[in-house]
């Protein structure tokens, strides 16, 4: 039977990414579960190579279909963009910037043609991205942009508790007018059908409060009253399986327990708190409600440690073998 095909872009040279892509394609659990290709700089990668001291050798090939799936190789795209006399670890460089967005960009495009089942990212830098005049902020944008679509959903997945959110990258203030009957409505409905193209049928979505104990029937916020409330009674009586608002300070752990299938946080870091505090290590992020699946470690570039070999690759473990679960799922959505 043959093993999910997961492209891998190395992320910002600089960064962390590619000790940790090395790290984790040397693992035993990754290479039983999927055949993995890298999209790099070969130069990078095998000073990655020497940093971490693994065990591995560079193969590269033009596409997936060159690969050799073997331990100890190490199968890499070469784009050859990094020029080591302009390079440092640990620095924000329009360099890098633009090598980590041509990884990414490749990655999609095999993806986008069938050839790779899923993208499994690593860390990229916003400072560097916008140094090389990249018009992206980050991961999902790139994504949206290169796959066309309009409005991707991101979901956490660590120890069996799902969440997804119904904002992201925005501040508070603005976060609020988000929360919409309306906008709630639309977003159960996809992250509900999300779970179902990554095999998720069985079960009830939680939507979490917003204000201290929901609100306290507006002592606290009306949000709940005025637009939570309301969008969640109308989905129940349209027949979706979604309970709330439940306080934001136990639905998660309800969630963990197994009492939901999954959480809709309203905003970034009420469902960011949640999963990292229960498994920093092990929180992944996926992408769905695009036509390829991607997923990906939920950490930065971590500049002050690059090149030093210190960098855990748990997540980016974590983040392949999720993407090696899912992806034969989705590809049958």
């Amino acid at each position: 039977m043959s093993k999910p095909l997961i492209v891998i872009p190395i992320g910002d040279p600089a960064g962390i990414g590619p000790e940790i892509v090395a790290k984790a394609l040397a693992e035993p659990r990754v290479i039983e579960a999927a055949d993995c290709i890298a999209v790099g700089d070969k130069k990078i990668m095998e000073q990655a190579i020497r940093i971490t001291g693994v065990d591995l050798r560079i193969k590269t090939v033009k596409g997936p279909e060159e690969g050799e799936f073997e331990k100890g190789i190490l199968n890499l795209i070469n784009l050859d963009n990094v020029d080591m006399d302009q390079f440092a670890f640990g620095e924000v460089s329009g360099m890098c910037g633009r090598a980590a967005y041509e990884y990414i960009e490749e990655s999609i495009r095999l993806a986008n043609e069938g050839r790779a089942d899923a993208v499994a990212t690593t860390p990229i830098n916003k400072e560097a991205l916008r140094e090389a005049g990249i018009p992206f902020i980050g991961h999902t944008e790139i994504f949206s942009a290169l796959t066309e679509t309009e409005d991707p959903l991101t979901m956490f997945e660590t120890n069996g508790l799902r969440v997804f959110f119904l904002t992201r990258h925005v501040s508070l203030r603005d976060m609020l007018d988000m929360v919409t009957r309306e906008r709630i409505k639309d977003y159960v409905k996809r992250c509900l059908e999300a779970l179902k193209r990554l095999g998720v049928e069985e079960g009830t979505m939680a939507v979490a409060g917003l204000n201290p104990h929901c609100g306290e029937h507006g002592l606290f916020g009306d949000e709940e009253v005025r637009e939570i409330i309301p969008a969640v009674l109308e989905l129940q009586e349209e027949g979706y399986p979604v309970a709330g608002p439940i306080g934001a300070d136990s639905v998660f752990h309800q969630a963990a327990q197994g009492r939901f299938n999954s959480v809709l946080s309203l905003y970034h870091d009420q469902g960011h708190i949640a999963t990292k505090t229960l498994d920093f290590d092990r929180t992944i992020a996926i992408t769905n409600g695009m036509p390829i699946l991607r997923t990906s470690v939920d950490h930065g570039t971590a500049f002050d440690i690059a090149g030093t070999g210190k960098a855990g690759a748990v997540s980016m473990i974590e983040a392949i073998l999720l993407a090696a679960k899912y992806s034969p799922r989705f590809k049958k959505a």
